[in-house]
């Protein structure tokens, strides 16, 4: 990808190139970061002795006069960058994150001054529109055909109201069944700059819901369990959580196992095999477990009826369940094959 990067940084020195003060070259280059580090305007306005108001109508004058240059062809180093980026945009849904693509145009994780110089590219170039990062939005470039500002935060937001509205993770096909995109893939890449959104295992929701984005173990070890939907030995939930898409799976084994033992949705219902409890597990010994399911019944229960109870809410075997019964303290035989709780 070194070919890409030599395209877009003659881009950004023949963008430079129009701007004849030294003064307001430096403005833009640390307002945007194109040297590594992106400066407040206050900063800026310190070291150049002007305030930051100042410092804020020379930038917006100098991206302006930009933008003209750009639309009337002045700068010829800037068409074939911008022919770089909607290429890759395209094949991305057409709007990405900043950070995304960049690494994939530089082929490699770049570093900030790269992604400012895509950000900088993209606030001048006619043919791309740019998201500002603030607190419900990635800095994000798209092609401006299909939107500008104002009309991609838009479909952003539409996107989190469904969302919001359906109260729990939705796949693509789901949020493609109600809006009007040409592919799910559009509809993608129009979430991921939303910083309201999470996805994970081709899920979409609220980054505060914990099986999208689980942000500590005890979130993990639920969203294994639940796509799981089966009970799990602790062993095999470290191993899932270690082969998952979670952004930090580097736990022990026995952390998982202490979570496991503190978190009230786990239950264990076998030798170091734990469930959830919406599933309708119970804790306890089997003894406890079998009394409470001879109390709920209105008549007494055969030992098969126990068994398969039993079964439903603890993982244990059949002879364990059995000997259980045989405590004449608790339990009285009813005829040949069933039981009751002693009175």
């Amino acid at each position: 990808m070194d070919q890409n990067a030599d395209v877009i940084a003659n881009a950004i020195k023949g963008s430079l190139k129009i701007i004849e003060q030294d003064r307001e070259r430096e403005i833009i280059s640390r307002r945007f970061g194109l040297n590594g580090s992106k400066e407040t305007l206050e900063q800026i306005g310190e070291m150049l002795s002007i305030t930051r108001e100042r410092v804020r109508q020379l930038e917006k004058a100098i991206l302006i006069r930009l933008k003209v240059c750009s639309e009337d062809g002045e700068i010829k180093e800037l068409a074939a960058a911008e022919k770089i980026i909607i290429r890759n945009l395209t094949e991305m849904g057409r709007i990405a994150k900043i950070s995304a693509l960049a690494d994939k145009i530089y082929g490699k994780k770049t570093t900030d001054a790269e992604r400012a110089c895509l950000s900088f590219l993209g606030s001048i170039s006619k043919g791309l529109t740019t998201i500002d990062e603030n607190d419900n939005y990635y800095a994000a470039i798209g092609i401006a055909e299909y939107g500008d500002t104002a009309k991609i935060k838009q479909k952003v937001d539409e996107i989190v109201t469904i969302v919001k509205k359906n109260k729990k993770p939705i796949t693509l096909d789901e949020l493609d069944n109600q809006l009007n995109y040409e592919h799910p893939s559009h509809i993608e890449a129009v979430a991921s700059i939303s910083k309201q959104l999470a996805t994970l295992g081709g899920l979409w929701g609220l980054t505060k819901w914990p099986t999208v984005n689980p942000k500590n173990i005890r979130d993990k070890i639920f969203v294994i369990l639940e796509n799981k939907k089966e009970p799990m030995h602790f062993n095999d939930i470290a191993a899932a959580i270690e082969n998952s898409n979670f952004k930090r799976k580097n736990v022990t084994v026995q952390a998982i196992h202490n979570e496991l033992i503190k978190d009230s949705r786990f239950v264990l219902i076998g030798r170091g095999i734990y469930a959830l409890d919406s599933w309708g597990y119970t804790k306890g010994t089997v003894s406890e477990i079998i009394s409470s399911i001879l109390e709920k019944s209105d008549k007494p229960l055969t030992r098969e009826e126990i068994v398969r109870e039993v079964l439903h809410k603890r993982k244990v075997k059949e002879t364990t369940i059995l000997l259980n019964l045989q405590n004449k303290k608790l339990f009285e035989k009813v005829g040949k094959n069933a039981y009751k709780l002693q009175k």
